[in-house]
């Protein structure tokens, strides 16, 4: 019996989530396997030092969902995988459906919290667009994508053991065969540890440059409400909230930010929220674990120039 893990890369970097998934499986049990389809030596050491036992290593090429399922199906069965856990990610969310109808397990999505045992996992996710959470225990096979940012990460030493896996994909229908970006940020905004964000109240698209600043003095991504985005601001790339990405980073900065419902269920699950908003009676200070009721516009560049004196 194991706990399987299984890792996503984006271009030739281990993301981050797939360091959270192997730390989290240790909480349900051991061994710990990774499955590292088309990685490196280099990815499975960063695994190693994150919690996995074992990292089975498959060359698979271009991305199917079926046939990551097939792989992830083959490698669970021969591990005796009781718990999967992917990233709630685009990928993890495309494929983890038919994982489970090929293992015979259900599914839990987005989840931000796992305890438990290899028999019987116990999960946390937000429902009703993160106005509350929902407790569910889930009988093994259990499929778990987890949100990214959600999991600590743990330092583990112990045997590293590297497999190779020729689990084939099977007769696959669909590939991707390309993708079409725009330009993206220099840190991930799914998985930046700080998140900056603008709203309506910043006016314009001529001031992004003042959150951008900040972004780039503290290590944060930069991040927009539905607003700034619906008004031509700034690319959808960019946007939190429930048509946008969903975030959970350490520390989230809304400046400008009222604090929709629909913002509130894509950020809702970061560890501090500090808003920064003229209006008193904003939403966004409900959730918020500072807020200040004042001028963006005073606020954020004292904030620049008091980290600029701390950091360099």
């Amino acid at each position: 019996m194991s706990i399987l893990a299984v890792a996503e890369l984006k271009g030739t970097e281990l993301k981050k989530v797939s360091r959270e998934l192997v730390s989290a499986g240790r909480k349900l049990g051991e061994p710990v396997v990774a499955l590292l389809i088309g990685g490196t030596d280099d990815h499975a050491k960063e695994l190693f030092a994150a919690g996995a036992d074992v990292v089975v290593k498959n060359n698979t090429g271009d991305y199917s969902p079926e046939g990551y399922a097939n792989i992830a199906a083959a490698v669970a069965k021969d591990k005796g995988a009781k718990v999967v856990l992917l990233p709630h990610s685009i990928r993890g969310k495309d494929f983890a459906g038919r994982l489970a109808v090929q293992l015979g397990g259900a599914v839990a999505a987005d989840v931000v919290e796992v305890k438990g045992s290899m028999d019987e996992v116990e999960v946390k996710k937000p429902i009703y667009s993160g106005k509350a959470y929902a407790n569910i225990k889930i009988k093994s096979p259990a499929i778990v994508t987890i949100r990214p940012n959600s999991q600590e990460i743990i330092s583990h030493s112990g045997p590293e053991t590297i497999e190779a896996s020729d689990a084939a994909e099977g007769d696959v229908k669909g590939r991707l065969s390309d993708i079409e970006a725009a330009e993206g940020q220099k840190i991930q905004l799914t998985e930046a540890p700080i998140i900056v964000s603008g709203g309506r109240g910043i006016k314009g698209p001529e001031n992004w440059p003042l959150l951008q600043e900040l972004c780039d003095t503290i290590g944060a991504a930069l991040g927009a409400s539905r607003a700034a985005v619906d008004a031509g601001w700034i690319p959808h790339a960019h946007q939190v909230g429930q048509t946008g990405k969903t975030v959970s980073p350490n520390c989230y900065i809304a400046c400008g930010i009222s604090g929709a419902i629909q913002h509130l269920a894509g950020m809702g699950s970061s560890k501090v929220i500090v808003a920064i908003n003229k209006d008193p009676e904003a939403p966004i200070f409900k959730v918020a674990t500072y807020g200040l009721v004042d001028d963006l516009f005073e606020v954020v560049p004292a904030l620049t120039k008091e980290f600029k004196s701390v950091l360099e």
